[in-house]
């Protein structure tokens, strides 16, 4: 086998191993992911697993790493060529209700991020410090278009950028845990009127 080949096989299988672990940390946690377990899902095993990460912390921060990626094909990439603003603002907002509410291939559970934010708030160390920093990305968006949105007129003078991402964040924290704890269906309609409130309908 060529080097070539061969390292793009080990690419592939830690690929299909950090979805695998992105699917099951969404359903039971961070915590949840163990070499046995993906060993045994993946037909693997558990050495070639662990030879990929090295530690269960090494593969926790991949998946987290792996489900930013996939937040930002899924979510961002979609809108980022449109004109900064309120537009498209507006739009980003749209994709990630549509996230939130529908992808259950990768997130079987929800939202990775809503979940490890939960299992990790109250701890230190690298995976707390991780969940947090791919959150503020995540605000940051907001925060970006909010304040070209103000510089431009279609939001008042006196808006708080800041402030408003931070509601709006909690928003689909709170959307969230409506679709998966409650199963409710109205859920992403009532989300999208409170955006229309925050941002003027």
């Amino acid at each position: 086998m060529s080097p070539r080949r061969s390292a793009a096989e080990s690419r592939r299988t830690r690929e299909k191993i950090i979805e695998r672990s992105v699917a099951i940390g969404s359903v039971e946690g961070l915590e949840g992911l163990t070499i046995g377990r993906l060993a045994t899902d993946l037909g693997m095993s558990k050495a070639g697993v662990l030879g990929h990460f090295g530690s269960k912390q090494a593969l926790q921060l991949a998946a987290l790493h792996g489900a930013s990626d996939l937040f930002t094909r899924l979510v961002w990439e979609p809108v980022a060529e449109l004109r900064p603003g309120l537009r498209r603002l507006r739009a980003f907002c749209e994709e990630w209700i549509r996230y939130l509410e529908h992808e259950r291939t990768v997130f079987p559970g929800g939202c990775l991020f809503a979940t490890a934010s939960v299992e990790f708030d109250a701890r230190g160390g690298p995976v707390h410090d991780a969940v947090a920093r791919y959150l503020l990305r995540g605000r940051r968006l907001l925060v970006q278009d909010l304040r070209v949105a103000v510089r431009q007129g279609e939001l008042p003078p006196e808006t708080d950028p800041e402030q408003l991402a931070f509601e709006m964040q909690g928003l689909y924290m709170a959307l969230n845990q409506e679709l998966q704890l409650f199963a409710h269906a109205l859920a992403p309609a009532r989300t999208r009127r409170a955006l229309d409130r925050m941002l003027g309908s």
